[in-house]
């Protein structure tokens, strides 16, 4: 057991059932940063109508944000998969729903106003029935997990090849409907199933790099260099490509958390990993707000020096966010009510990949 309540996660996904993974907290944490990171730099690029130096890190994390973090998702299900329906629906279903509305309520809520002034408040009413149908703003990763965790249930009696097979087709078609929901399942799925398909292997992945940490630093720069060179030369973003690199980000990203993890460095990143849904769901608040200011005042004329200071707004902000709303008693905004739970909740497995 480490000092942070966390264990080192050897021994494959049951061994670790009882207890926080250090490196899946890390490698979680790798990934919120950068999701925020993304969403800042991209917003203050558009708003300013300018580029910075923050640009080159967010297009150097595109090949594999998004897979490594829908991977990790799938990583522990196969401990749960096999519960009764209404215990699942429960923890993989309405425990993101409650969070979706509550979270798309309030984002339109700051949003409304802007939207009535552009149109009319009747239309703004059909804008937030529609949220519901096409996921809003940042909150389109909650909104497609329950139907990822719902399809890998109900497919549990296909040949897992296939599905892993006609998953990987569906990314490496492209589909483009304009609908939110299709586009990311047919882009996202493989990432989520693959995780909970091969989830022995990442461990297996996550054991090796802690024993051979040289080797594993090697493998990383070689990442690096690959990596770079396929996003300058726009080769990324082929067929077949992306779905290589999507892969090779996300065994990256979780060698770097068990690389972080065996040494304890970067306690923070591990911090940020325990409590990715508190940054996922609030951070858009101060991120907005923090690039507003320091748009509108100019006091920083360096847009990469802006878009860091947002990102890094955007993570705290979130968590104090969180700390605020425990202080006021307003623990729903974080913790979904006993009256909205459908099954009983039980003491034991605290899953990281369900919170």
């Amino acid at each position: 057991m480490a000092p942070s309540g966390t264990i080192a996660g050897s021994g494959g996904v049951e061994a670790t059932a009882g207890a926080r993974v250090d490196w899946v907290d890390y490698a979680k944490g790798i990934c919120i940063i950068m999701v925020v990171m993304m969403h800042s730099v991209l917003g203050v690029e558009l708003a300013a109508g300018q580029t910075g130096f923050m640009h080159v890190l967010v297009a150097f994390a595109k090949p594999f944000r998004m897979p490594d973090f829908f991977l990790i998702s799938g990583l522990f299900l196969a401990l749960v998969i096999d519960r009764d329906w209404r215990t699942y629906l429960d923890r993989k279903v309405v425990h993101f729903a409650y969070f979706y509305v509550v979270w798309v309520t309030i984002q339109f809520g700051f949003k409304a106003p802007a939207f009535a002034a552009e149109t009319s408040w009747q239309h703004v009413g059909l804008l937030y029935l529609e949220s519901f149908i096409e996921p809003f703003g940042t909150l389109w990763f909650i909104y497609l997990l329950p139907i990822f965790f719902v399809v890998t249930k109900l497919t549990r009696k296909i040949p897992p090849l296939a599905v892993w097979l006609i998953a990987a087709a569906l990314e490496t078609a492209r589909i483009t409907t304009g609908w939110t929901v299709i586009d990311e399942f047919c882009a996202r799925f493989v990432y989520f199933y693959s995780g909970y398909l091969f989830a022995p292997y990442v461990f297996a992945l996550s054991d090796r790099a802690r024993n051979h940490p040289s080797l594993a630093l090697a493998a990383l720069a070689t990442w690096v260099l690959v990596n770079t060179g396929l996003v300058v030369s726009g080769a990324s973003e082929w067929k077949i490509v992306s779905l290589v690199l999507g892969f090779a980000g996300a065994c990256a990203i979780i060698t770097m958390g068990t690389l972080l993890a065996r040494a304890q460095w970067m306690n923070a990143l591990r911090f940020c990993g325990e409590h990715s849904i508190v940054i996922y769901l609030a951070f858009f608040l101060p991120m907005a707000t923090t690039r507003t200011l320091l748009l509108r005042t100019g006091i920083i004329p360096d847009i990469g020096a802006v878009s860091l200071i947002v990102t890094v707004a955007g993570v705290l902000g979130a968590l104090a966010s969180w700390q605020i709303a425990l202080r006021l008693h307003a623990h729903f905004l974080f913790e979904r009510p006993a009256a909205f739970w459908i099954a009983p909740k039980k003491a034991g497995v605290r899953l990281q990949a369900a919170e």
